[in-house]
């Protein structure tokens, strides 16, 4: 048997899939086809095949090392793979053994800007059929069935800000590499501050154009490419999907625009908060609501108030838990930096009707059937698949126990309410007591990812800062 029929994946949808990705490589006169997992991070890694070898991948995988899913941001393997269990209780960790990719062909794409080359998003397997449990994919489609039993599923809306800057200097000298390596040097594209004025638009213009028309091609469903306030900030915006489609719109975007970029003297940053003068913070607005499927309206929608009872229990939810599921929405330590008060970005856990000073913005109105939930809460460079399926846990929390949201604020930085956390640290702590998001992620997963991320804060504590240089130096 071949790993996908193991796996338990080999029906006639997928045979199909495979017949209609095999079809567009062999008419796209394909050379070679990338083959790529959203790691822990959200980053996407994996091989590039030969075209002829696609067709045994497609049924059989293909292997990596499992210390590709036990790194840190800097890319350093933070757990102890030469012990028993890998140091973390799992037998298949242990000395850095293989695991297998085993590529979706429904996201087959031909990649506009490198000819003759295919890209296929994976799922991670063990040999024997399993699914790898610390696969975020798989996690956040294991979240969608459990949303599908309660009778709904997940529809979802991109709204993205981030940096592009001129490279200047790509910093690739011996001395320049390491873990991480030096950062590169870069110059901006326009001043900043006219927010959505066409002149700042038309100084960018040259490579959004760019952007544009590879991310088209590309077929990602791209909306809108808008100036935002900051320098150099701009904000892309993506159509609604369903299920996994808008997670995979987003790490496919996120490295696409990265490639793209690179490739026409740019540099793009989805950071939080870049370390450059006057720089303004980005976020990842994420927009989401439930379909009914029995109906397949909006279960978010009422003919007669603005929100409907579910989508206010839903949203109950998501205040319920904010300070835990943070951790996923904010999983840098860059990302604390914008939670400010006065700054359209959200520092605690409320909600409002239109009100960008809010965690949570509830759009839409009576009879609207494109009633929604507008969470601020995010950072451009979270897991998309934790993100959204962190909201998905929280939400369903609040559907079942039939929480209240309270009323709109209308001072929301004067709103008496639940902070959001200052810090991972603080997000983190919350995590590990968060009983629902245990539950809902289960503990495995749960305190894999809090090893992962607090040993990423213990090598950032050792670091000397440059606040700590000038604060002290001359001082003492």
């Amino acid at each position: 048997m071949s790993l996908v029929e193991r796996a338990g994946l080999w029906t006639e949808d997928r045979k199909a899939a495979t017949r209609e990705a095999e079809r567009r490589m062999k008419a796209g006169d394909m050379s070679v086809v990338r083959l790529a997992f959203a790691d822990q991070h959200g980053v996407l890694r994996g091989k590039t095949l030969m075209a002829s070898e696609v067709d045994a991948a497609l049924k059989n995988g293909v292997g990596f090392t499992t210390t590709m899913l036990l790194k840190d941001t800097s890319h350093r393997t933070v757990f102890p793979v030469w012990q028993p269990g890998g140091g973390f209780g799992m037998k298949e960790l242990e000395g850095a053994a293989d695991v297998v990719m085993l590529p979706d062909p429904t996201t087959f794409r031909a990649l506009p800007w490198a000819p003759h080359s295919g890209w296929m998003l994976c799922d991670i397997y063990f040999a024997d059929g399993r699914p790898m449990p610390l696969c975020t994919r798989q996690i956040m489609r294991r979240t969608l069935s459990t949303l599908a039993e309660r009778g709904y599923d997940f529809v979802a809306g991109l709204e993205v800000e981030f940096h592009l800057f001129k490279l200047e200097k790509a910093r690739l000298g011996v001395g320049d590499a390491g873990q991480p390596g030096e950062p590169p040097e870069v110059s901006l594209l326009n001043q900043g501050y006219q927010y959505l004025t066409e002149q700042r638009y038309d100084e960018m213009d040259p490579i959004l154009e760019i952007l544009r028309t590879n991310l088209v091609d590309l077929g990602l469903p791209l909306r809108t490419l808008e100036v935002e306030f900051g320098p150099s900030q701009v904000e892309f915006t993506f159509r609604t999907g369903t299920g996994l489609d808008p997670a995979d719109t987003m790490v496919l975007f996120r490295s696409a625009t990265k490639q793209i970029a690179q490739r026409n003297g740019f540099h793009a940053s989805f950071m939080c908060r870049p370390k450059l003068a006057n720089v303004m913070s980005s976020g990842w607005h994420l927009h989401q609501s439930l379909t009914d499927r029995k109906t397949h309206a909006n279960a978010f929608a009422d003919g007669t108030e603005p929100l409907s009872a579910t989508g206010r229990h839903y949203m109950a939810g998501l205040l319920e838990h904010a300070r835990a599921a943070a951790a996923f929405s904010t999983p840098t330590l860059n990302g604390y930096k914008r939670y400010r008060p006065f700054s359209l970005a959200p520092d605690r856990a409320i909600w409002g009707r239109d009100n960008r000073g809010v965690m949570v913005r509830a759009l839409g109105g009576p009879g609207d059937p494109a009633t929604h939930l507008e969470n601020r809460v995010g950072e451009p460079a979270a897991n998309p698949y934790l993100y959204m399926a962190s909201q998905i846990v929280c939400g369903l929390d609040g559907l079942e126990r039939h929480l209240a949201p309270g009323p709109s604020a209308d001072k929301p930085y004067e709103t008496r309410a639940a902070l959001l956390p200052r810090s991972l640290a603080e997000a983190l702590a919350a995590l590990n007591e968060s009983a629902v998001l245990r539950a809902g992620l289960g503990d495995f997963f749960v305190d894999y990812y809090l090893h992962l991320k607090q040993a990423e804060i213990a090598r950032f504590e050792l670091e000397v800062s440059d606040w700590e240089q000038r604060e002290y130096f001359s001082l003492f």
